[in-house]
């Protein structure tokens, strides 16, 4: 299995939501954060004065799929959420070596 998180563009998430249950995800964890990569944030102006905002809004989508799909997941999520400019975040791809449901005590890949 594969956790997969992304981190978009907070007006990406509709678009990468839809095209993951296309995929056939049927579940998701999402997270407003704020941070800074390589951009180092940006400056805007605010009634003619200018601020310098270093954390920029983010969301941080987080899926566990079978290895099965989780390419799939890659390729969907870096389709629909590049715009080609800077700040269109990254993906990180981690192996899970279990997940339990709590529920039914179910674990692995059926517990997904």
């Amino acid at each position: 299995m594969k956790k997969i998180e992304a981190v978009i563009r907070p007006f990406k998430l509709d678009e990468v939501k839809e095209a993951l249950l296309e995929v056939g995800i049927r579940g998701m964890s999402i997270t407003e954060i704020r941070g800074y990569g390589r951009q180092k944030g940006h400056k805007e102006t605010f009634r003619g004065s200018e601020y310098q905002i270093e954390f920029v809004p983010k969301m941080k989508i987080e899926v566990v799929v079978d290895d099965s799909i989780a390419e799939k997941v890659i390729v969907a999520i870096l389709r629909t959420a590049k715009t080609g400019q800077v700040g269109d975040g990254k993906i990180f791809v981690s192996d899970i070596s279990d997940v339990i449901r709590i529920r039914t005590d179910e674990s692995g890949p059926e517990a997904l």
